[in-house]
């Protein structure tokens, strides 16, 4: 008999999500693993879905909410769609939400939404 694993897959918590609208166009983008900690960013294995991220390098980085912060990893480049499970140091491809609404106080990790208009200026996301 051959080897066999099982795998639970679940939708996570998506009740960050304002709308529909945005989820069937996330776009592709490729995280960049080593720079998310594992006891603070997926302490279970998982990115949660609703992650806030920013885009550095051409990868993403976890989300600087320092309001002051307003280059690099303090613009808000989207939130991750969907849980993604985190094997090894590779990185890897996410669906990432850069437009549509978000209720900022079901995103996990306490979010608050930026003040500065130049933290949003990667998206067009509607906060309610």
């Amino acid at each position: 008999m051959p080897r066999m694993t099982t795998e639970s897959f679940g939708s996570g918590n998506m009740t960050w999500l304002g709308s529909e609208h945005g989820i069937h166009n996330a776009r592709t983008e490729t995280i960049d693993i080593s720079t998310f900690t594992a006891n603070t960013h997926y302490p279970d294995g998982y990115i949660r879905s609703g992650t806030p991220v920013a885009k550095v390098g051409g990868v993403l980085v976890p989300y600087d909410a320092t309001e002051g912060t307003v280059t690099n990893a303090g613009i808000l480049a989207g939130f991750v769609l969907t849980d993604q499970k985190v094997v090894g140091t590779a990185d890897f491809p996410v669906p990432l939400v850069d437009h549509g609404r978000v209720i900022a106080a079901n995103v996990p990790g306490g979010f608050t939404k930026p003040a500065a208009a130049a933290k949003l200026s990667a998206t067009n996301i509607v906060f309610v």
